[in-house]
């Protein structure tokens, strides 16, 4: 395999890490955004939000239209993610099968 063939692999790869990273960090986020909402689902009056440094009393739905709202942007992220990964673990295996031909 050449040397540059090496570089790039290593190249992608580290991109692909990098990406499967982020996409672990979105899915951790997700599943504490949808016990969130589980939570806000069983509550029966009063919800509170954390802002900043002090905890007010606000309206149920607008919390629960805001945790939509996350859970939607986190699985449109995931999802843009795993795009990306797909698309790097072709190149990855593109180079190697051409390598693999050449070297025939």
């Amino acid at each position: 395999m050449k040397e540059k063939n090496i570089q790039e692999i290593q190249f992608l790869e580290q991109g692909l890490q990098n990406l499967l990273f982020q996409k672990q960090a979105f899915q951790m986020e997700l599943s504490e955004t949808k016990e969130a909402l589980s939570e806000l689902e069983k509550s029966k009056d009063d919800v509170f939000k954390i802002i900043g440094q002090i905890m007010l009393r606000t309206d149920k739905s607008k919390v629960k239209e805001e945790i939509l709202s996350k859970i939607k942007i986190f699985e449109l992220r995931i999802n843009e993610l795993e795009k990306q990964e797909a698309s790097l673990t072709l190149r990855i295996e593109k180079i190697r099968d051409d390598d693999l031909k050449k070297s025939k």
